[in-house]
Formats: structure tokens, sequence, C-alpha cells
């Protein structure tokens, strides 16, 4: 789906959060929980916890291919939306329905995380759907939004 969002959010002293928040990896789980790593670990150690799932990139996710799995020894980067998928999904290529319901899932995690920083409007839900349409009309030139 293609997300590339910094965002930098400390704790003060009293617990609340400020801008910026902490640079994370984002785990977007089956379910549409939000794991977030503020230390970078190998897919490894997601996937052990998860023996029937893979992990997927989201910047690597388009309608019509299927979906790239992360390997097990590759590094979860900081500043990357990955979704935790079944194994089923994994041989299928990815329908226009199931991107758009993905993104959907992400867009509600991460609006439970924007608010628990409501203090700053920050859109990283908007980042995230507005990536989404780039991607399905680059690859569904006629229209189908």
């Amino acid at each position: 789906m293609g997300i590339c969002s910094s965002s930098q959010y400390t704790a003060k002293a009293d617990n609340r959060l400020t801008w910026p928040p902490p640079t994370t990896t984002k785990i977007i789980y089956p379910d549409g929980n939000l794991q977030q790593l503020s230390q970078l670990i190998k897919a490894r150690v997601v996937l052990s916890q998860n023996p029937s799932c893979f992990l997927c990139n989201s910047e690597l996710m388009y309608v019509n291919s299927c979906l790239p799995k992360v390997p097990g020894d590759e590094q979860l980067q900081l500043d990357q939306i990955y979704f935790l998928m079944p194994l089923s999904m994994s041989q299928a290529p990815l329908s226009l329905e199931e991107l758009c319901s993905l993104a959907i899932k992400a867009g509600a995690a991460l609006s439970r995380l924007n608010e628990a920083y409501s203090h700053k409007e920050v859109c990283i839900s908007s980042l995230l759907q507005l990536q989404l349409i780039k991607n399905v009309v680059k690859h569904h030139p006629i229209g189908i939004i």
C-alpha cells in the first residue's frame, strides 16, 4: 500500500506523550490490533509467535499481485507498517477489495494511535488512505474509484 510516514513522540516525566513521537515499526494484526516496536528486530521474532501467518511490508502490496513475504532473517524497519497475514493469503493475488479492507483496518488501527496523541493533529491514517488511492489509480487507470 506504500506509506512513508516519519513520526516521533516522546514521553515527559509526567507520562504525557509529546510531539514528535518515537520512531517505531508498526505491525497490523489480522484482528486489526496494532503493535509498535521501538527497537529493530528480525521478522522471525514476530513470526515465531504467529506460526500460521506471514509478514508483508505495506509498501509492497499491490492489486492483482501476490503478497511478498518478509523473510524471517530480515530486520523489520522503523517507520514501516507491516501486515501480519494468514498463510492462506500467501499464494493468491491480492484483490482490490482485500487491499481496501486492509487499508481500512490499518486506518482504524492508526486512528486509535492518533487518538492517543490527540493534542496534535497527526493524520497517519489519512496518509495511508491517500497512498492506497495512488496505488489503485496507478494499477487501475480506468478509474475504479
